[in-house]
């Protein structure tokens, strides 16, 4: 697999003023994946002869039964280089991503399509036993996500460094940070507020507590709902939309996604 480092142009700057937000991320780079020029055209022209005749879902059409795109404007590339990141350090099991580009701010992410139906239907159907090694297969694979070391320099930021993305969030924008601690990343999300003897208790025990923390940063998935688990009978065979993967304080982002 071959790759070419590339400016992502699809993410907004990211103002530094934020306290403890790393000033550099107007500049985030990740990287492409076998974007050659070949790739780029052919994939622009499946999208352009079968966006009307395939089947789609959401942001991603397949092309054929093992292969989709998934594009947007809202789609970022953070995804595409999560993945593979993913499929080095764990035995998780991920979509192989094809091709990954940007092109007329949209994204284009080619990667192996997982026909397979997540684990949340039908989930009441199934058995107890059925029940337990699934949910104890999601336990490993979480596992074996929280193990994994952190490229040194990264705080609370996505796995090459940039910017989070997370829409569930109030704000004028998706993206924000990246933030060299975990109690930078909390000071952001309460407004750049600090302790004082004048605030209501309930919030000076929160910024207390949030001060205090002292465990470093671990890969989350950030949307691990179950609809982002598909699963064969009762084998996990496939985890999908990565976008919102970041090193993250522990359980943060994991206890914002419903288990349906």
């Amino acid at each position: 697999m071959t790759e070419s480092k590339d400016t992502l142009n699809l993410l907004p700057t990211i103002s530094s003023a934020a306290p403890g937000a790393i000033s550099s991320v107007s500049s985030f780079s990740v990287y492409n994946i076998n974007a050659t020029a070949f790739r780029r055209h052919l994939t622009l022209l499946a999208i352009k002869l079968l966006k009307r005749f395939r089947k789609r879902n959401g942001t991603v059409l397949f092309l054929s039964k093992k292969i989709c795109v998934k594009y947007g404007s809202s789609v970022s590339l953070s995804e595409a280089s999560s993945i593979p990141f993913v499929a080095k350090h764990t035995s998780v099991p991920v979509p192989r991503v094809y091709c990954a580009f940007a092109n007329s701010n949209r994204a284009y992410i080619m990667m192996e399509g997982i026909h397979r139906d997540p684990v949340g239907l039908g989930w009441l159907k199934r058995s107890e036993e059925s029940r337990v090694k699934i949910l104890d297969q999601l336990k490993d694979m979480v596992g074996e996500m929280r193990r994994i070391i952190p490229p040194i320099g990264i705080g609370v930021a996505h796995v090459e460094g940039g910017p989070l993305n997370e829409p569930r969030l109030p704000g004028t924008s998706n993206y924000f940070g990246p933030f060299r601690t975990v109690q930078d990343f909390h000071r952001h999300l309460r407004g750049g507020v600090e302790a004082h003897p004048m605030h209501e208790p309930d919030i000076s025990e929160l910024i207390s507590q949030q001060d205090k923390l002292q465990s470093a940063p671990v890969f989350t998935h950030g949307d691990l709902s179950s609809l982002n688990v598909l699963a064969s009978r009762d084998d996990i065979v496939g985890t999908i939309d990565w976008e919102l993967s970041s090193t993250q304080q522990i359980d943060h982002f994991e206890s914002s996604s419903r288990w349906d």
